[in-house]
């Protein structure tokens, strides 16, 4: 029997049921069928070996990153704080890592005293109570007289009108007091809750509620306030946010912004805390910081908050001189 040409052959096994013969060997239809089912699972599960496989590695990756983060070596921060009981967080946004010291303490939550005026001027700024960062409340001497501390920084400014940027700026009490008195009970409830600020707790005075030990919060929560701050990611306007961003600079270079508010005051008897919270802007990265400090009076935590502060960013190679 003569060759049979490979196309004779292929045309015939597509086209009968019958047993076909080639020199010395013999097919039948259903053996065909199955061979083309076996190729087409073997090609299915190379397939899948490709996806799983992929899997694999994309996990692996990830997973390692993962264990990178957890593991990164912490800094000894401790010389920074020498004799002082204080808590200090980190955030490096670009790699998403977090650097603590005593990380008891910053879960511990505290009155937040003058960093809630951060949230307490976006609040102004979405309930309308203040227009812009030049709104003047002016100052009443007979409902805030001077105090006799009032001769020191930054209580020295406090005697006089001021707007937003300038009670920012100087930390004045009596502005913010106004400004809350006019947001009133109602919304300043609903947006301090929905900013999840701490414990969230207003009750007592509407214009002392973040001085009197009510309100409280820890250091790890001021850095997540403020990361969801800086995100955009509060119930308020790009606008009301854009505002507040503004008026907390406190340091532009070429290199670097650095955002912040301080916030002290007694918290017992013979005990002050002292906050120093915001965040740095590099050409590069941004990171949150949270810093609160205990000492026996106000000027024991008045400048050493922020100097701890900056000497942690130095050392870390963040801040510049």
């Amino acid at each position: 029997m003569p060759d049979t040409p490979a196309s004779a052959v292929m045309h015939t096994l597509s086209t009968t049921k019958t047993p076909v013969t080639l020199p010395g060997k013999k097919f039948s239809r259903t053996r065909v069928t199955a061979l083309e089912v076996l190729a087409k699972k073997s090609e299915l599960m190379k397939q899948l070996l490709i996806i799983i496989l992929f899997v694999i590695i994309v996990s692996a990756v990830a997973a390692t990153k993962h264990v990178d983060n957890l593991q990164m070596p912490a800094p000894d921060l401790s010389p920074f704080f020498k004799d002082t009981t204080g808590a200090f967080v980190l955030y490096d946004l670009k790699n998403d890592r977090y650097l603590r010291y005593n990380e008891q303490r910053c879960r511990e939550r505290f009155s937040p005293k003058s960093t809630f005026k951060i949230p307490n001027s976006l609040i102004g700024l979405e309930s309308g109570v203040i227009r812009n960062a030049d709104f003047v409340i002016p100052w009443n001497r007979q409902k805030y007289p001077p105090q006799d501390n009032w001769n020191q920084e930054p209580f020295s400014h406090w005697g006089q009108d001021h707007t937003l940027r300038s009670a920012i700026k100087y930390s004045v009490v009596w502005y913010y007091r106004e400004l809350a008195l006019r947001v009133g009970e109602s919304r300043m409830k609903k947006l301090v809750s929905a900013f999840r600020y701490g414990n969230g707790n207003v009750s007592g005075e509407i214009d002392d509620f973040w001085l009197n030990g009510t309100l409280k919060i820890s250091a790890d929560e001021q850095v997540e306030f403020l990361k969801a701050f800086y995100g955009e990611r509060l119930p308020v306007s790009k606008r009301s946010i854009d505002i507040v961003k503004d008026i907390l600079v406190l340091e532009k270079t070429p290199t670097y912004t650095l955002r912040g508010k301080t916030g002290g005051g007694s918290i017992a008897e013979g005990k002050y805390i002292g906050w120093f919270v915001g965040y740095l802007e590099t050409n590069s990265d941004v990171y949150f910081f949270a810093t609160n400090i205990e000492g026996p009076n106000f000027n024991a935590i008045r400048d050493k908050r922020i100097e701890i502060t900056k000497q942690v960013l130095m050392q870390r190679g963040y801040l510049t001189n």
